[in-house]
């Protein structure tokens, strides 16, 4: 089912990535040709995603990841493993609550030992209610909503579970967190965890992020030295740990319930709900279930106030997002910007621009909506200005899509992804994935013509009938594609 436990990935020792970002950016066939030179064709493979989508040329060797290597950096590297720092841009417009600095450990826990001492589980929800947090791995969901539902379930034991398999194409700023942030994040699950009477923080991290896994399970150590976890906190009769469960490559382990099944050692389909994860999640007890970029919130929702946050962004979708730019953008990197801010800033004011032709947007990872560049000044970054206008927010993640890659081999790519991680579990995503894969090949190859009935069709039955948001989403971009760029597609359709 994994992706590194495959029988056809057994003995490689460099994995290429085949994300749609790199794609995009037409690097990857070079990479794999100059890697050849240094290694055995036959011990390379193939992986989704590294999160080096800001400058491409991305693969993994040595269990870490690098990105855009000169010749000469790739033969040193065959010859004198070394390490490499990320090369890419952070910056904020507006108020800092991700990107702020969390200082010296013993300094930022002092909330911690406040919080413990001073306050009840209750006060910790209701600042988390008050503030509207939403999710921010996609869905948009109330925080607050799913803490005070396992909160309230009848059970011994209760989990806080990080989501940390941002497996986006295009998306980094999960990484960006736990890789220079980790203890907003920690922090974050730990308030989040006292508030529901959670007594485990369990964090599901991909193994495409293998520097993300070291960060993570280095603070966690430095956090039982200095007594901030374990039984009895301080006196105050909560207790509290961590637990790093390592993923092995599956998209589908960023759906909360196949997850839940991974880290219980099952195969990791979607689970039919209900029951919810808030009433019966991990090892079927209360849990709930959040990405990395929604728990690192809640420090600075606790410290500052729910109303405090709340007062960030619009009503109905508060604080501040991140959002990561690709290799198009003349300053790529990530940014946090206040909910609302217009996606027009962020593209020409923060990026800096496009660096060559570019056509469309796809925000929001595989799933999220196919935005046509003249749509821009349309759109505000939050999740009802992309409703309404026909699109996804996500996780704000921006893929550009240049003027000379052909659409239709942009959503043959996305068929494709969906056919490759799809779980199996439901048959329109199972099937319908291959089905429409197949069609547009055929119309691409051999001249066939779609019949459009057949392809709205085949995009219904995976919008309905699909079990989760992979095959119930793929439709989304699909539909945009064909609405905004209907002149470069009809001659692929006979009706």
């Amino acid at each position: 089912f994994y992706d590194f436990l495959k029988p056809e990935n057994r003995g490689k020792e460099v994995y290429i990535c085949n994300g749609s970002a790199c794609i995009l950016a037409g690097t990857q066939d070079n990479l794999k040709k100059e890697l050849e030179r240094h290694i055995d064709a036959g011990k390379i493979g193939h992986i989704t995603c590294l999160g080096r989508c800001h400058e491409n040329g991305a693969f993994q060797y040595g269990n870490r990841n690098y990105s855009d290597l000169s010749k000469e950096e790739i033969r040193e590297l065959f010859n004198n493993r070394f390490t490499q720092k990320d090369r890419y841009k952070v910056g904020w417009r507006g108020p800092q609550v991700l990107t702020r600095s969390t200082g010296k450990t013993e300094e930022y826990y002092r909330l911690w030992k406040q919080i413990l001492s001073d306050s009840s589980p209750g006060e910790v929800l209701e600042n988390i209610k008050v503030s509207g947090l939403r999710g921010r791995g996609g869905a948009g969901f109330p925080m607050g909503f799913k803490l005070e539902s396992a909160r309230n379930a009848p059970a011994a034991e209760r989990y806080i579970v990080c989501n940390a398999d941002e497996g986006d194409p295009g998306a980094y700023t999960d990484r960006y967190i736990m890789e220079e942030r980790p203890h907003a994040l920690l922090l974050g699950m730990m308030l989040a965890g006292f508030a529901m009477n959670a007594s485990w923080g369990v964090l599901y991290i991909r193994a495409e992020y293998p520097e993300s896994v070291a960060v993570i399970r280095d603070a966690i150590l430095e956090l039982e030295r200095l007594g901030y976890t374990g039984d009895d906190i301080y006196g105050s009769g909560f207790s509290f740990r961590f637990k790093i469960a390592k993923a092995r490559g599956a998209y589908i382990c960023g759906e909360e319930t196949a997850l839940l099944s991974s880290i219980e050692g099952q195969r990791p389909e979607v689970r039919i709900r209900p029951p919810y994860p808030t009433q019966q999640g991990l090892f079927n007890r209360p849990t709930v279930v959040n990405n990395v970029e929604t728990l690192a919130c809640v420090p600075f929702i606790i410290e500052n106030g729910g109303e405090a946050y709340k007062n960030i962004g619009t009503a109905k979708s508060s604080g501040t997002k991140l959002v990561s730019l690709d290799s198009f953008f003349n300053k790529a990197g990530v940014y946090e910007v206040e909910m609302g801010t217009p996606l027009k800033t962020v593209i020409e004011d923060l990026g800096g621009g496009f660096k060559t032709g570019v056509k469309a947007l796809h925000i929001g990872g595989p799933l999220g909506g196919l935005v046509p560049v003249h749509k821009i000044d349309e759109l505000m970054l939050d999740f009802e200005s992309f409703a309404e206008n026909g699109f996804l927010l996500g996780h704000a993640s921006i893929i550009c899509i240049p003027d000379n890659y052909p659409i239709i081999e942009y959503i043959k790519h996305l068929f494709a992804f969906t056919e490759a991680e799809s779980c199996g579990k439901c048959f329109p995503c199972r099937l319908g994935s291959v089905r429409g894969r197949e069609m547009l090949e055929k119309a691409m190859e051999n001249g066939y013509k779609i019949d459009r009935q057949l392809f709205d069709d085949l995009l219904d039955t995976l919008e309905q009938g699909s079990l989760c948001a992979l095959g119930g989403g793929l439709p989304l971009p699909v539909r945009n594609a064909m609405m905004y760029f209907e002149d470069e597609l009809k001659s692929y359709f006979s009706r």
